[in-house]
C-alpha cells in the first residue's frame, strides 16, 4: 500500500541527519543546523491550541494619494522588522516523528529560503511558524517560536495575534472564489477585528493590491470575484490580503510551483519589492528561485526512517557557492532530490 517513492530511495543511500558538535564546529557552527542537544519535551496540542500547563512553555506603510481624514487605525506606524527564531523545534504527526530539534534564526527584514527533498519537514516547520500545525488533530510539538524574543506559543497570547503579526501565502491560490476582489483584500481585517471607514478601506486596497504588483490590472475590476482571476493574479491577490492586516512576518509555502515563468518572475519580483518593509520566509524546490530571492538559505534533510533536521544553514551565496557539508553541495548541484 505504501509504495517507496523517489525520495525514499534517495534517502536510503544517504547518511542520517546528525546534530554536529558545537565544540568541534568552532566558528563554523553558524552555518549548520541543530544545536545543544537539548531533550525534547513534547507537549500535545489541544483545544484551545494552547500547550498544557505543565509544559514550558517603522516606517509608514507607502500609500497611494492623499491620506484620508481620521486614518488612524491603518496608518499608525509600521513595527520595526521583526526577527523571526525556532528554538529546539520537534514535531509529530500522532507517534510519528517529523521534525528533531530544529533551531533557525530567520533575520529582520530578509528573505530566508528553506530548501530541502519532498518529506524532510520543511512545509511543517513553515506551518509551525504561524501555528497551522496545531489545526492537525494528531499534531504535537515541542521548542519555542519567537517573534522578537516573544514565544508565539505562550498560553497568555492569543491565536488571532500571532496570525495577525505572522502572515501566510500558501502553495495553491485560495482567494475567496465568489468574494470580489476588493472583499479579498479587506478579509482580514474582519478576521482580526480591525474597523475602518469606506475611505480607509478604499486606500488600503489600493495600497495593498499596489504592494502586490496587481492594481494596476484589476483596478478597473474590483467587484469582479476574485475566483476569476489568473493563478498568478490570484497568487498576488493573496498576497495583498495578507499584507492588508501589516504583518511582520510573511511566510510562503510554495508560492510559485503550479505558475506559469512569467508569473514566477512576477511573485519573485514583488518579494524582493517587500522585504525592506516585512521579513519573508519561502520554502522552495526551485533551486534557481531561492538563490534568486534569499539573503539566508536553510538545508532540510530526512534520511529514511528519522525525522528531518536542518544539515546547514547561512547565507544563500556561501550555501550554494562554497558550502559546508557534502549533503549540501549535492543536493544544490542536483546530484539528488
Amino acid at each position: 500500500m505504501n509504495q517507496p517513492t523517489q525520495d525514499d530511495e534517495l534517502t536510503r543511500v544517504l547518511p542520517a541527519v546528525t546534530m554536529p558538535d558545537p565544540a568541534a564546529e568552532g566558528d563554523r557552527r553558524s552555518r549548520r543546523g541543530g544545536g545543544p542537544a537539548l531533550p525534547a519535551k513534547r507537549s500535545r496540542l489541544t483545544p484551545p491550541w494552547t500547550r498544557r500547563p505543565s509544559d514550558p512553555a517603522g516606517s509608514v506603510p507607502v500609500l497611494i494619494g492623499a491620506v484620508p481624514s481620521g486614518f488612524s487605525p491603518l496608518t499608525a506606524p509600521r513595527e520595526p522588522l521583526a526577527t523571526l527564531e525556532g528554538r529546539n523545534i520537534s514535531a509529530w504527526f500522532g507517534e510519528r516523528q517529523v521534525l528533531d530539534r530544529v533551531n533557525l534564526t530567520m533575520p529582520a527584514g530578509v528573505i530566508t529560503s528553506l530548501i530541502g527533498p519532498s518529506g524532510c519537514g520543511k512545509s511543517t516547520f513553515l506551518r509551525i511558524l504561524n501555528r497551522m500545525h496545531e489545526l492537525v488533530p494528531s499534531a504535537s510539538l515541542a521548542g519555542e517560536v519567537l517573534l522578537d524574543g516573544e514565544d508565539i506559543y505562550d498560553p497568555e497570547r492569543k491565536l488571532v495575534d500571532a496570525r495577525k503579526h505572522i502572515g501566510m501565502v500558501f502553495q495553491k491560490p485560495n482567494p475567496f472564489p465568489a468574494m470580489s476582489i476588493y472583499d479579498n483584500v479587506i478579509a482580514g481585517l474582519t478576521l482580526t477585528g480591525r474597523r475602518a471607514s469606506t475611505d480607509e478601506k478604499d486606500y488600503l486596497v489600493e495600497s495593498c493590491l499596489t504592494k502586490a504588483g496587481l492594481w494596476t490590472e484589476v483596478r478597473d475590476r474590483l467587484r469582479a470575484p476574485g475566483g476569476g482571476l489568473s493563478g498568478g493574479q490570484q497568487q498576488r491577490l493573496c498576497i495583498a490580503r495578507s499584507l492588508a492586516v501589516t504583518p511582520r512576518i510573511l511566510l510562503m509555502d510554495e508560492p510559485c510551483s503550479a505558475l506559469d515563468p512569467t508569473s514566477t518572475r512576477v511573485i519573485e519580483e514583488t518579494m524582493l519589492e517587500l522585504a525592506h518593509e516585512v521579513t519573508i520566509v519561502i520554502v522552495t524546490h526551485n533551486m534557481q528561485q531561492a538563490q534568486r530571492v534569499s539573503q539566508n538559505c536553510a538545508f532540510f534533510l530526512a534520511a529514511q526512517g528519522t525525522p528531518g533536521g536542518i544539515v546547514e544553514h547561512g547565507p544563500t551565496e556561501l550555501m550554494f557557492g562554497d558550502p559546508i557539508d557534502n549533503r549540501t553541495a549535492d543536493y544544490v548541484n542536483g546530484r539528488f532530490g
